[in-house]
């Protein structure tokens, strides 16, 4: 998953540690003795000094700076131990620059690119940095610490709904053909294994065989469906599915809806209505992870349209660039709820800002 991304950003974490070794005048492995020849030629070299009287070694009770005399030597283990560069924008300049154009061509949103670009500059320029073992360990902690920034938080569904009055309604919209109604299914598992109880409303009443298609889903899982006839309100069909869900004390209802986009009045009127009438929780946008930044746009506008609460992003196993996962929690400041990874019923994993930073900033390419 996002192998290209993962493989670029390593090539860059290794531009920056080449550029700040550089900047810090030594390369690694560098004898003290050539590091430091300068401070050794200038050290004066004193005359031979005439005899002097024997004086007692310094005693048990001696001060600090009796026992430690600034020596020559002892100023050169500080000047090793404490070595640190002033990093300048010059320093960076490059690979911040290769940065933002892998960031481009790996489908992160222009915006959200130039906010990595602004905190890894503000991170790394015109501080003092101790140059010690691994500089690339400055580098990945600076670059883990800028995509975490905008990645948010994240949103831990099991923990939402174990904080809230139940039934927690959570209301699926997206544009067609993106696995809204199978991510619907996923989701469903997910929250069985992790001990909910769950009921599934059939709200696409539009498309032909989108009823039988979650029916399907939730027969093959032993979950309960709500259904109306196609073309039935789908406002009614989900009001009677959270009324079933208070009747049998049901922890979570999951509605499903017609694809739509955001462009088209009647559709947007009609979800609207289903908002008004369902009350959901949580209003989770699902697209595709390969959309790339059609993702990240149609999340955004959607957004604005109806409102939204997370995203799950479909199709990620597929997508090596990565763009839209970073993109749309910054964009739309809403988190990512899952990522699709499969086919499967269990092929759905809950999205952890930090494990996803992990992922991409691996030692494998």
């Amino acid at each position: 998953m996002f192998d290209s991304l993962k493989k670029k950003l390593q090539n860059i974490r290794t531009k920056f540690t080449s550029n700040i070794e550089e900047a810090a005048g030594t390369e690694p492995g560098t004898p003290v003795a050539e590091e430091f020849e300068d401070v050794l030629a200038a050290e004066p070299v004193s005359e031979p000094s005439p005899p002097v009287p024997y004086e007692p070694p310094v005693s048990e009770e001696a001060t600090p700076e009796e026992r430690e005399k600034p020596t020559f030597f002892n100023r050169l283990k500080v000047l090793v131990r404490e070595r640190e560069v002033l990093l300048q924008e010059k320093d960076v300049e490059e690979p911040l620059f290769e940065l933002e154009m892998v960031l481009l061509e790996n489908d992160v949103a222009l915006p959200v690119t130039d906010e990595i670009i602004a905190r890894m500059r503000s991170d790394l320029v015109g501080q003092h940095r101790k140059i010690g073992s691994s500089v690339d360990d400055l580098v990945t902690s600076t670059l883990r610490s800028a995509l975490c920034g905008v990645l948010g938080e994240g949103l831990d569904l099991s923990r939402y709904i174990r904080e809230h009055e139940r039934p927690v309604k959570i209301l699926f919209t997206g544009v067609n053909g993106t696995g809204k109604t199978t991510t619907v299914a996923k989701v469903g598992h997910y929250l069985q294994k992790n001990g909910f109880t769950v009921v599934i409303g059939a709200g696409d009443t539009f498309r032909a065989g989108a009823i039988e298609q979650i029916r399907t889903h939730a027969d093959r899982l032993g979950i309960k469906t709500i259904q109306h006839q196609a073309g039935a309100d789908p406002s009614a069909v989900l009001f009677d599915a959270v009324q079933y869900a208070k009747a049998h004390d049901i922890d979570v209802v999951l509605a499903d809806t017609a694809g739509r986009f955001h462009n088209r009045a009647n559709l947007m009127n009609q979800l609207e209505k289903i908002r008004r009438v369902m009350k959901p929780d949580l209003v989770v946008y699902v697209d595709e992870a390969v959309a790339g930044n059609d993702a990240v746009i149609r999340a955004d506008e959607f957004n604005k349209a109806v409102g939204t609460d997370a995203v799950v992003l479909t199709k990620a196993d597929m997508d090596p660039k990565g763009g839209a996962a970073i993109s749309v929690a910054h964009t739309v400041g809403k988190p990512i709820l899952f990522l699709g990874t499969g086919q499967g019923y269990d092929d759905i994993m809950p999205f952890s800002p930090r494990v996803i930073v992990d992922e991409l900033l691996g030692d494998e390419a």
